[in-house]
């Protein structure tokens, strides 16, 4: 509900709304890449499980010294991938709730704008009822007093 005598108010209210958009769509951005992030992570773990999973199987047949030192080595690399994807989704968690407070704050400097255009457009609807019934009042005054005073008239 905007009115067209608050010019201000209704370019603060569309800037406001344009933020809110913006931040919107930071938000989805910032849930697509949290999601992207914990699948990937949810990913390596699965593959470290089942690497560790068949090595395990294979070691149990038999296996070389050299063969154990190169599965100990991939084995430490994967520990470290699965570390840094859990740090990166941990990184995007965070930008994730980051994001939802913007959009929040955004919502909030929205309402407040419209609630403030609500109020003034109140106000002049009530300061419209106040001249007419003042005029009403007046008009009602002036012919009480005309009534009142019949020999002032004309013949």
């Amino acid at each position: 509900m905007t009115m067209p005598r608050h010019p201000t108010l209704n370019l603060l209210l569309e800037r406001e709304q344009r933020h809110c958009d913006q931040a919107q769509a930071a938000l989805q951005r910032a849930d697509a890449t949290a999601r992207q992030a914990h699948e990937q992570r949810t990913q390596l773990v699965g593959y470290r499980h089942d690497y560790e999973a068949r090595w395990s199987a294979q070691f149990r047949r038999g296996g070389t010294i050299d063969i154990l030192q190169c599965y100990r080595s991939f084995m430490q690399r994967l520990d470290q991938a699965v570390a840094m994807q859990a740090h990166q989704a941990e990184l995007a968690e965070r930008q994730l709730a980051h994001a939802r407070q913007q959009l929040l704050e955004c919502e909030r400097r929205v309402a407040s704008v419209r609630k403030l255009l609500e109020r003034r457009a109140a106000e002049l609807a009530q300061a419209g009822r106040q001249r007419e019934q003042k005029l009403i009042d007046e008009q009602a005054q002036r012919m009480h007093w005309r009534r009142a005073q019949p020999d002032l008239l004309p013949q």
